[in-house]
């Protein structure tokens, strides 16, 4: 989930089981929060270990995001650990110039299902990923992938050789840009009125029935259009011509590094198995050790998604291997046999453990 994005989470949505002991807790617009001090205003999206609310900060008189950890011990562990990450890249940033999204307050909040860490973030706006589906899968123009790239190695950059630190998951959803592709989504630039109190009618009601039935629309839409789609086949009508990309200018394309729930310092690694698949470095698929340069991996894939609209390695497993045998495959296709190095270093480990 990117977590202080405008856009929201592009899945289904959380369910209602989830919200138990141990899970999330359940919000209401118009609940505040620390004292009062952040009011609910509305749902921006979701991840497994979290929700992630649009906030009025009555002391700033700013929008920020929201996010509310699960209760349970080990997300609540998981949340004090990006608080870290975050308060270090806050604390050695006092001008907020360098392309990674600002920490601005934590606290616990006690509520039905236990008590919650929350930690309130700067607001920003979609996420790469969106963009890159508003785009239509098209690709970018260089000169708009260059300055998205320069923003994402400033915060690299700073990450790396000023705090130490790996972010670990890098990709299109982890990076956010500054403003909102439409700005009627923008709370601030599309002149939002702040929700103060619950609206009438909302006391007694949660939003999580509210999502149940949003569910419910949602998949009797897909399987309208299933139906749909299976009748256009059998009448034979043409096929709907493919659309063009669409034209980004207007749009801000600063953007910031977020979503430090897996990131870790340099010297202190807790997991081997780091990174989403498809933009996984190939020291971390052989086990061979890893460091700063599997962020440096992650934004190469990046950045030629964002230039041509395509993942550049998409493994899938097959009739006798699995999906690291073809990601290495497919690595070792675009460039060539794996460096001495890294295959001695694999021997070596392996040789150990046995």
């Amino acid at each position: 989930m990117s977590c202080s994005s405008s856009s929201g989470s592009e899945e289904d949505d959380e369910g209602f089981d989830a919200y138990r002991k141990g899970g999330y807790h359940a919000v209401r617009i118009g609940d505040q929060f620390a004292g009062g001090r952040y009011i609910a205003q509305r749902k921006l999206g979701w991840g497994q270990f979290s929700t992630v609310w649009l906030a009025y900060d009555t002391r700033t008189s700013n929008y920020v995001a929201l996010k509310i950890q699960k209760s349970a011990l080990q997300f609540a562990q998981a949340a004090l650990h990006e608080i870290e990450l975050l308060q270090a890249a806050a604390d050695g940033d006092p001008e907020n110039t360098k392309c990674v999204i600002r920490l601005i307050d934590d606290f616990k909040h006690a509520g039905p299902n236990g008590q919650h860490l929350c930690m309130v973030l700067e607001f920003l706006g979609d996420s790469l990923l969106r963009l890159i589906k508003y785009n239509r899968y098209k690709g970018m123009e260089l000169s708009k992938v260059r300055e998205i790239c320069k923003c994402i190695l400033t915060g690299l950059d700073y990450l790396h050789r000023e705090l130490g630190m790996i972010h670990s998951d890098l990709k299109p959803e982890n990076i956010l840009l500054c403003s909102t592709i439409d700005p009627a989504k923008d709370p601030i630039r599309s002149g939002l009125t702040p929700i103060l109190e619950k609206p009438e009618g909302n006391q007694n009601g949660t939003s999580t029935m509210n999502l149940i039935e949003k569910k419910l629309k949602r998949r009797a839409k897909k399987a309208a259009a299933k139906i749909s789609g299976r009748r256009v086949s059998i009448v034979g009508l043409s096929e709907t011509p493919k659309k063009n990309k669409r034209n980004l200018d207007g749009i801000d394309m600063r953007c910031k590094v977020v979503d430090f729930g897996n990131g870790c310092w340099a010297d202190n690694k807790f997991a081997e198995e780091i990174q989403t698949r498809q933009y996984r470095a190939p020291e971390v698929i052989l086990q061979s050790g890893y460091s700063y340069s599997v962020d440096m991996w992650s934004f190469a894939c990046t950045a030629f998604e964002l230039a041509t609209g395509d993942m550049l390695f998409a493994p899938k497993e097959g009739n006798g291997y699995g999906e690291d045998e073809d990601h290495l495959a497919l690595m070792m296709e675009l460039l060539g046999k794996m460096p001495r190095k890294v295959r001695d270093q694999r021997i070596t480990l392996t040789d150990t453990a046995t």
